[in-house]
Formats: structure tokens, sequence, C-alpha cells
């Protein structure tokens, strides 16, 4: 099929936005297809805010659920990307809290991936191991409208009008979060250096 993924009578030419005016008048199909190309996004924006594999798939099932029930109420202000960033943001908040009572972490689901030089240096690899579970625990300790805000700018390199989008806040106030979550991250760090 020519290398193009195709989902009943829509293919990756089909623009997002056809797809969401399709989807609007009820065609399952098109809709489909947004999920197809937003799933990824979807979950690795839900694991960075879950740190949760199980977690994150629930994360992204449910904020699909939510666009495709709310998708009469797009309005194209933003892009399709955008919103469902939102609702993804939206609903990890919602389901993170509930799940504190329902999920036990495995430590192996919430390591982030280290990276390691070519050369895998033991002892190279020991200290970034060292410091990921450091910038974990610290990351965690802080509450969660910050944690996203540190997500999004430091490990996905978002610009502070994306993050404003995002949130649906202006960008003074993602600069002003973010420079508040990094002063409790470098309190926190600082105590564990002591």
């Amino acid at each position: 099929m020519n290398n193009v993924t195709k989902i009943n009578n829509f293919n990756e030419d089909t623009s997002n936005s056809e797809l969401v005016k399709k989807s609007q008048g009820g065609d399952k199909a098109a809709f489909e297809m947004l999920v197809h190309r937003h799933q990824d996004l979807v979950f690795s924006l839900a694991f960075k805010l879950t740190g949760n594999k199980e977690l994150a798939n629930d994360v992204g099932q449910d904020a699909f659920i939510r666009a495709w029930e709310a998708i009469d109420k797009f309005r194209g202000d933003s892009t399709f990307s955008t919103w469902i960033y939102r609702i993804t943001v939206n609903t990890a908040w919602t389901l993170r809290k509930k799940a504190k009572k329902h999920y036990s972490l495995n430590i192996e689901d919430t390591q982030e991936p280290v990276v390691i030089d070519e050369k895998n240096d033991p002892e190279l690899i020991a200290i970034n191991s060292d410091l990921s579970s450091v910038l974990r625990k610290a990351l965690d300790q802080i509450p969660l409208e910050q944690r996203i805000i540190v997500e999004l700018k430091n490990i996905e390199g978002r610009s502070h009008k994306e993050i404003a989008e995002y949130l649906d806040i202006s960008v003074t106030a993602a600069k002003v979060r973010l420079h508040r979550a990094h002063q409790k991250l470098r309190t926190i760090l600082e105590d564990v250096e002591a």
C-alpha cells in the first residue's frame, strides 16, 4: 500500500482539520485516523505525567474517549494536537489523583530511560542512574501542576507559548509556574545533597 497508512477512506494525506470536520459529523473512521496519528504523542505525555505504563494507557484511552465525546465542541481555535494534548493533561491530572488509592507503582515502570554514552562506561551508567532516580523522586515531591510544566519545558522542550496553550493559561502564568517549580525542585535537591 505504498507505505501510506490508510484507515477506511482516509490516509496520511488527509488533513487533521478535515478529519475533525468528518468526526464532528459522526464519522468514526475519521476519528480513528486522528487517534492513529496522535496515540504515540498522547501515550508519551501520559507516561511522563503519571510515571506508570498502566496508568498512562488508561489516561490515553480516557483522553480519546473524552475527545470523541466533546468533538462537537472543538472550535478549531487551536490545532487538534494542542486540543488533545490539553485533554490528556487534564485526564492525567484527574486519573492520577484517583489512582493514588488504586495503583501500586512498580519501580521498573517509573524509571525514565537513562541516556548513556557510546562507551557504556560502568561508572557513568551508575552516575546517570543515580541522578535519574534522584530527579524522579524530586519531581514526585512537587505538586502535579508544577510537575507538568517542568516535564513539558525541561523534558519535552516545549516553548512557554506551547505550554500556555496546552494548559489554557497565559504565557506569563506559564513562566511564573515554571519558575516556582524550579525553585521548589532546587530546594528539594539541595536537601538531598545536604
